[in-house]
């Protein structure tokens, strides 16, 4: 590379080159002399709550960006405008009329025709509806009345995030002065903002929440699941924006109804709106695929003409430690889901104990959202998003992609993401801490020269740093305490929960790290320095192969996998990790040789997990093998969820047993993902039920169901060509050299797996036969 590490002479000026840049992003903690510990600071703690009490300066939220709330009558106001609403009294007497002929049928059945006031029933069906109506009503719409109670809520969320980050609330001002203009302009055109942040943390309400209240934006209303709504607290956030929905609803179109009214509502009122387009907070500490339901009815409202305009505002908060990271691996491993909440986690005397460092947040550029539906418009031809399902389907998805782009684009790495990321992508068993330091400042290089943004603090060297980061992350990151140690040596103690913060990266490497992995399926085989070199057309049809099994996993840039991989490559090579010659031959460049490739391993270390986990996925279908007693050729349909459990049971054995490199590849979301990709591909199928509850089977598609010999399973057929294929791509396990071995222990298990599901298959069609006549 052109300036690989910097030297201990250019470290200085590297140190100098950092508090410029920070300097000049213009960063602030916006809580600065806020509230202090009480027993640090008694006196300073009572001072501000006392000015929260009395509203003092931006505590007293006396004038805001935004349209008119908080005022008396608001709630009862939009409740009545939902249930006036055309749309809702259309399916109510649509409902109702529905209802009423089932009830004529069921009367003229018994021959009571005579005794059959229809009307009288019809009305009986309409109040009826009409008070389901309003219970959902009054359950969804928010309680911005009361500016004092708001006041409340923003004086604990202030003492308790300047408790728990007590290094601060970071903001970057230029954004929020930008933004400051948009939401100016917005309010004069009675147009509301929309906020999409991504969702790492129950913290992510708070964060944002405050920072707009403390900048003087109206505080947007924020969708949330009815997990949230618990006595007291439930209080505070729907009097603070909190707009609480179901988690499902399925066909109950009245609710969707009342929901979509509402929604379309506050749009058309110009009132500020926030959505996840993640759906749920991400368990693996990079974006997750865009979930659109939400999205998708503000995309119809505006269709409808109900609103002129919004503005979306792509946003996130980072954070140095993310206080429900162990409560994710566990659910990642399969283990019980604890019952989790905003007020429990914030509430935990453990939690309240720790110094977690400090939380960044970070605004892209808005952008209107009928501007972009004019783009799409020009780039697809005319767009009919009421009534053309697949032009909606493709329009919303590339709104949700464009989303999660501009939130990885404005995503800080924080320095725990650094030192985390350092240490579980070098080999070995630890790292002494002159090489932390020295890794960190090449990867705080690279993730520059890929425009991206790493949190600097003034005043710190990369020394301090790393030593910042392992005090915070003392549970993740360990030190060698033995005496004869020549210098301090750091390991992960709990690799699978660090791996959360090595995935913060992934997004800025992600085209590397695959062709280094495709590239790998030749430097894993050895031999001279000839034989570890591929064609570009061949290593194009690796990535090619590779990009397309991940595709819900990650999130690439535009254009396609060529253009991609020959940027990406022209990347790699710039900075002396590959060689791509005249005659089209790719490799290791001789300066990464020289180094012992760790630039190239590092790049491969961030994608092996989440290969292994497809790799882990594809084995597992072998269990999904109709027994030898059944028809061969014919589909056996297993409990989802068993079938899941069955699946990180064999991940968890492999691991043990040294034929996974990876525990992070057994959990249970990336493995999810996978399977959704298999489905997709037509090599999973996949069967859902609404009784007696929701469940679902999946089997293996006919034309995948592996070969037997004999009734033992080979290593021949589609299925297993498939697992052959990821498997190139692996990391070298212990078995690195005996290929043939780990097929057959792989397959004896997943033989013997293979027959306890169809028991298993049996007894829960048994089990629901039985369930269905209760």
């Amino acid at each position: 590379m052109s300036e690989r590490v910097p030297t201990l002479a250019k470290r200085s000026t590297y140190k100098k080159h950092c508090r410029k840049q920070l300097t000049e992003q213009e960063y602030r903690n916006i809580m600065d002399n806020g509230p202090q510990r009480l027993r640090e600071n008694p006196v300073g703690l009572l001072k501000n709550i006392a000015m929260h009490y009395s509203g003092t300066g931006w505590r007293g939220y006396e004038s805001f960006i935004g349209t008119r709330l908080f005022y008396p009558g608001y709630a009862q106001e939009m409740q009545d405008d939902i249930l006036n609403s055309q749309s809702v009294r259309d399916l109510i007497e649509e409902m109702a009329e529905q209802q009423t002929q089932q009830l004529e049928a069921e009367q003229l059945s018994k021959g009571k025709r005579k005794k059959y006031d229809r009307e009288k029933q019809k009305e009986a069906r309409r109040k009826e509806l009409e008070t389901m109506a309003r219970a959902m009503a009054v359950k969804c719409v928010t309680t911005m009345e009361d500016k004092k109670k708001v006041r409340f809520f923003v004086a604990v969320v202030d003492i308790a995030l300047s408790r728990i980050y007590d290094q601060g609330v970071y903001i970057k001002e230029s954004q929020w002065e930008e933004l400051r203009k948009i939401a100016t302009m917005a309010q004069k055109n009675k147009q509301a903002l929309l906020l999409l942040p991504s969702h790492k943390s129950h913290v992510d309400y708070l964060v944002i929440n405050y920072v707009m209240f403390r900048l003087g934006f109206q505080i947007p209303h924020i969708i949330a699941g009815d997990n949230l709504d618990i006595p007291v607290l439930s209080t505070l956030l729907k009097a603070s924006g909190g707009l609480y929905i179901r988690r499902e609803w399925g066909g109950d179109t009245l609710y969707k109804t009342v929901l979509e009214e509402y929604i379309s509502l506050i749009f058309e009122k110009g009132l500020n709106f926030q959505c996840f387009v993640e759906g749920t907070r991400s368990r693996l500490g990079k974006v997750l695929a865009p979930k659109l339901g939400i999205v998708k009815m503000v995309l119809e409202s505006f269709a409808k003409g109900r609103f002129s305009d919004c503005w979306v505002v792509p946003m996130t908060a980072s954070y140095d430690k993310i206080m429900e990271t162990q409560s994710y691996a566990d659910e990642l491993l399969g283990n019980p889901k604890q019952k989790e909440s905003l007020l429990g986690v914030l509430g935990s005397a453990s939690v309240l104990m720790e110094k977690m460092g400090r939380v960044d947040v970070r605004i892209g550029k808005a952008y209107s959202l009928k501007g972009w539906i004019e783009e799409q418009t020009k780039l697809r031809g005319p767009l009919d998003l009421l009534h053309n399902d697949e032009q909606k389907s493709v329009v919303l998805k590339s709104f949700g992609y464009r989303v999660l782009s501009d939130i990885n684009a404005i995503t800080p790495v924080m320095p725990s993401a650094l030192v985390g990321t350092v240490i579980l992508t070098l080999r070995g068993r630890g790292a002494g801490r002159s090489e932390l330091i020295r890794r960190v400042d090449w990867l705080t290089q690279m993730i520059s020269a890929k425009n991206g943004e790493v949190v600097a603090i003034p005043g710190m060297s990369t020394d301090d740093l790393v030593d910042r980061a392992i005090a915070i992350h003392d549970q993740l990151i360990g030190q060698r305490r033995e005496k004869d140690l020549l210098e301090p040596t750091f390991y992960g103690i709990d690799r699978f929960e660090l791996s959360y913060y090595r995935n913060q990266v992934i997004h800025l490497f992600v085209e590397e790290a695959i062709i280094c992995a495709s590239l790998y399926t030749i430097i894993k085989k050895g031999g001279g320095i000839s034989d570890q070199r591929m064609q570009f057309t061949e290593l194009l049809d690796e990535i090619t192969f590779l990009s397309s099994l991940l595709k819900i996993d990650m999130i690439y840039k535009p254009g396609t996998v060529e253009d991609n991989t020959r940027r990406t490559l022209q990347w790699l090579v710039e900075n002396d990790v590959l060689y791509f010659d005249q005659e089209g031959w790719i490799g290791l460049s001789e300066t990464e040789r020289s180094i012992g490739r760790e630039n190239y391993d590092f790049l491969c270390f961030l994608i092996w997990p989440f290969i292994e986990s497809y790799w882990l996925a594809c084995v597992s279908l072998f269990t999904l093998t109709p027994p030898v007693r059944a028809q061969q050729d014919k589909p056996v349909f297993v409990d989802n969820s068993a079938f899941m459990k069955r699946t990180q049971a064999l991940g968890k054995t492999l691991y043990y047993q040294g034929d996974l490199s990876y525990l992070e590849a057994v959990n249970k979301e990336t493995v999810a993902h996978a399977f959704n990709r298999y489905e997709q591909q037509g090599i999973l199928l996949r069967t859902h039920y609404k009784q007696p509850r929701i469940w679902s089977e999946v089997a293996l598609d006919a034309k995948y169901i592996p070969e037997r010999y004999n009734s033992v399973l080979i290593t021949e057929g589609r299925l297993w060509g498939l697992a052959d294929h990821i498997g190139k791509f692996r990391r070298e396990g212990k078995n690195r050299r005996d290929n043939a071995a780990v097929s057959s222990r792989v397959l004896k298990m997943a033989q013997d797996l293979a027959e306890q599901n169809s028991q298993l298959s049996a007894n829960q069609k048994t089990f629901l036969k039985i369930a269905s006549k209760l």
